[in-house]
């Protein structure tokens, strides 16, 4: 797949493709239906599949004390992209020049100028332009204008029942709601696979290592941080992944502790995993990811050492169990 990071990168007559724009935040089982779709209408007529993305966040330049956490970085969401077998994504640096462009003038160089559309789809809610005035019928519009149709297409599926027993959309903020309260497996249910957060091993206290259980501990965290616990998880070593494929040391069972290490009166928050029986790994500078499968229990405060590391005994046995 090819990453355009802004839209002087993208070569000139590129084209004809089919587009959707988007945030794509935690790429997420709606999000793959629709660019699914897209890539099947891009096949059949010859066209590239393009995704127009954004990055930054628009919430985070529009309301940066109130954006919601995002569920994925640009990293993870550029994998996940390219998963659903996308040949191009033009990641646009959002800025408030972007933003203050109006419809026809984003539609002209985005999608007609920069992307060759001739196809473009959207959803019945799609908003676009400065203000977001611009709506579905604008679209259809502007597409008669400028030589492309628009593709208008309908919520894709549910996910958990709502209280009113009539279903939730797939939607990264559903997601996000699960994660905050730590419910990982269902939050898995949206995204269609287990949620994940990406960092490099950074040196810690060492206490693991003194307990007998050695962690990994995550600086520089891009992804959503699920709800402080103990999680039966995996640790991914993606950069070991590609340069050996295969090794079995590159996909990991792990037990992920979150939380500020209250029985040692920790204040700051870390996110640190402890391989399942490894204790010869380091790890030490390298990026990795941990894949969140099923919370094991909340992060409590242990009278002493010896109550706290019989708990650890036992949540290792426990992730042992559910990651096979």
């Amino acid at each position: 797949m090819l990453v355009f990071t802004d839209l002087e990168q993208v070569p000139g007559g590129f084209g004809p493709s089919v587009v959707t724009i988007g945030n794509f935040d935690g790429v997420h089982r709606g999000h793959q239906a629709v660019l699914e779709r897209l890539v099947r209408l891009a096949r059949a007529d010859g066209r590239q599949a393009v995704a127009l993305t954004f990055d930054p966040h628009p919430a985070v330049v529009h309301r940066p004390d109130s954006a919601p956490d995002l569920l994925t970085g640009l990293t993870d969401r550029l994998d996940l992209l390219a998963r659903t077998g996308l040949d191009a994504v033009l990641v646009a640096p959002y800025t408030l020049e972007l933003a203050a462009q109006t419809p026809e003038e984003f539609v002209t160089r985005y999608l007609v100028d920069g992307l060759g559309a001739r196809s473009v789809v959207v959803g019945h809610d799609v908003r676009f332009g400065k203000g977001n005035v611009g709506t579905l019928a604008t679209m259809v519009e502007l597409g008669r204008e400028h030589g492309f149709e628009v593709v208008a297409i309908d919520d894709v599926g549910d996910c958990l029942p709502a209280a009113d027993g009539a279903g939730q959309r797939w939607s990264s903020s559903a997601a996000r709601a699960l994660l905050a309260e730590g419910d990982v497996a269902q939050a898995a249910e949206i995204l269609g696979r287990p949620h994940r957060v990406r960092g490099t091993v950074v040196h810690g206290d060492a206490r693991g290592r003194e307990l007998g259980f050695p962690t990994a501990n995550l600086g520089g965290i891009e992804g959503m941080v699920p709800a402080d616990g103990v999680y039966a998880g995996r640790l991914l070593r993606p950069g070991l992944a590609q340069a050996e494929p295969g090794h079995p040391d590159a996909d990991l069972p792990a037990a992920i502790s979150i939380g500020t290490n209250p029985t040692f009166d920790g204040v700051e928050r870390r996110v640190e995993a402890y391989v399942l029986d490894r204790t010869d790994l380091d790890l030490y500078g390298e990026p990795v990811v941990l894949e969140l499968v099923e919370r094991l229990r909340p992060t409590l405060r242990f009278d002493g050492i010896d109550p706290l590391v019989a708990q650890m005994r036992t949540d290792v046995d426990r992730a042992r169990a559910i990651l096979g």
